[in-house]
């Protein structure tokens, strides 16, 4: 397993790490994604530990806390060999400051974290959105405290803007609190915004992209096909409508690509459209999750080689789309602004 580093952070992290939103599987949105139990997710965290894959990323809301349970129980025995990343931020119950990340509902957070995942740390502790009414301050003030507690020991984001993120690193370098190095982003074939502007951000202040959905939100599993029904098994039946939006023919488009690969090197579709992401710019580790083991034992199976440059070409042909102002304007003036491209 490569590992490489998280940013410009100290921390080096497997190439391809776990995600346990399939773990508990309470409610409607989360059962569709998957319901390992103890038993299953045991199982599930031996495969990853022989494979290398010793991150694994969880989020309090994930079948409300159910997933941190289930993960918790999972890695009991052996939480010395693994790194554990989580977030907070959405709502968790209807209590007036259950949401956001204030600085009393982040210290409940984290506290109600711990006990779940039965560790006295989280290794790498992520906003799960921006609170915008919460001052920058009040937040990395926050996240600096359960640092220097030893609570958690990196810090992170998920699905801010590029000014979010970049606010927030400015508040950070002003009063000395600790730099966010982790970007949870949604990154796939069929969903490349991240590039526009987060990616020159990540590039330029060191933040490490840990990619969430990198087979946009069940496209990419090598089941759907042009003019056949939703196999079914997907999750699209229940939450494509939370999930990013595409245009059924840029998807097509991008599997008939993936097909031709899959011919030339005997490698599965969602294999392919992993390994196209560990050559992407900023890319840290991969999150796949799985339902069960066959689908687990695939995605492992993206690593230990290599598309070649021909192949990377003609998967960015086919999943290239028009940029939005002013990054199409930006991109004829590379000579000043190199990372536009």
């Amino acid at each position: 397993m490569e590992h490489r580093r998280l940013g410009a952070s100290g921390l080096t992290v497997p190439l391809l790490s776990f995600g346990a939103a399939t773990f508990g599987g309470s409610g409607e949105f989360f059962s569709a994604w998957g319901s390992t139990d103890v038993k299953e997710a045991r199982r599930m965290v031996d495969l990853c530990l022989d494979a290398g894959v010793t991150l694994f990323d969880t989020a309090d809301i994930y079948s409300n806390g159910n997933s941190e349970t289930v993960l918790g129980e999972a890695l009991k025995g052996r939480r010395d060999k693994v790194l554990i990343s989580t977030k907070a931020t959405f709502r968790f119950d209807d209590a007036p400051n259950d949401v956001g990340s204030s600085r009393f509902h982040l210290l409940k957070t984290v506290e109600q974290a711990l006990k779940r995942l039965q560790t006295d740390h989280i290794d790498i502790f992520q906003l799960h959105g921006f609170d915008a009414l919460t001052p920058p301050e009040e937040v990395l003030a926050t996240l600096d405290q359960l640092v220097r507690e030893g609570k958690i020991r990196y810090t992170g984001v998920s699905n801010f803007s590029g000014w979010h993120l970049m606010k927030s690193l400015a508040v950070a370098d002003r009063y000395g609190y600790p730099r966010y190095v982790a970007n949870q982003t949604y990154y796939s074939l069929v969903g490349r915004d991240y590039e526009w502007e987060l990616m020159p951000l990540g590039l330029d202040q060191g933040i490490g992209a840990l990619v969430w959905s990198p087979l946009g939100w069940g496209r990419l599993t090598g089941k759907l096909r042009r003019g056949q029904p939703l196999p079914e098994t997907s999750r699209l039946h229940k939450t494509a409508e939370q999930g990013p939006p595409v245009p059924n023919e840029r998807v097509f488009k991008v599997i008939d690509a993936l097909d031709e690969i899959a011919k030339e090197t005997g490698k599965s579709v969602p294999q392919i459209a992993l390994n196209w992401l560990f050559h992407r710019p900023t890319v840290s580790s991969v999150i796949i999750g799985a339902r069960n083991e066959q689908q687990l034992k695939d995605n492992l199976g993206s690593i230990g080689w290599s598309l070649t440059p021909e192949q990377i070409k003609k998967l960015d042909a086919a999943s290239e789309t028009a940029k939005a102002y002013p990054y199409w304007h930006q991109m004829g003036f590379t000579e000043r602004n190199p990372l536009a491209v």
